[in-house]
């Protein structure tokens, strides 16, 4: 019969108890209490070992995680390459729309972006006063006060392209 670890503990503890209210020698005592440890040491190690097992498991996806991650951000970082050099080439020939069966290709205008160079001064008004000792710029607010003509030295709007594949 193959008992669980819980279930050997219990019988131990059990004898050990049974043990106790006999009046026995001490030699006596600790000579039957070490014959009735040997289950729960060898179920206990094999326990540990199982542990171990999991332990090593674990850490072989952690390492699988991190290389499939690299391996992720690599492939992402390609396609970002291959994107550009397609919409580098399709500006410059003129070309803004390819249709074929399998899906469109399109060169997009993105939204503005706000650029705001190093060494910009920008006025208080455009930065929020958080509890925090340093004031941070309202980028939405300074870039919507520049969409309506407002003048603010070094801050300048930039319409990047994309391309788009659908």
């Amino acid at each position: 019969m193959n008992l669980a670890l819980y279930q050997i503990a219990d019988q131990y503890l059990q004898d050990m108890q049974m043990l106790q209210d006999r009046d026995l020698d001490d030699q006596t005592f600790a000579d039957t209490l070490e014959s009735l440890s040997g289950d729960l040491e060898v179920k206990a190690t094999n326990v540990a070992m199982f542990i171990r097992n999991l332990e090593t498991s674990a850490e072989a996806i952690k390492t699988a995680e991190k290389q499939m991650a690299d391996r992720r951000k690599a492939i992402e970082a390609k396609t970002e390459r291959i994107k550009e050099y397609l919409l580098e080439n399709m500006v410059r020939t003129g070309i803004t729309k390819i249709e074929c069966p399998h899906f469109k290709i399109a060169v997009r205008d993105n939204p503005e972006s706000l650029i705001v160079n190093a060494t910009a001064v920008v006025p208080g008004e455009y930065f929020n006063q958080p509890p925090l000792p340093d004031p941070v710029l309202d980028k939405v607010r300074l870039k919507k006060d520049l969409q309506l003509g407002v003048v603010v030295d070094g801050c300048t709007l930039e319409r990047k392209k994309r391309i788009e594949i659908k």
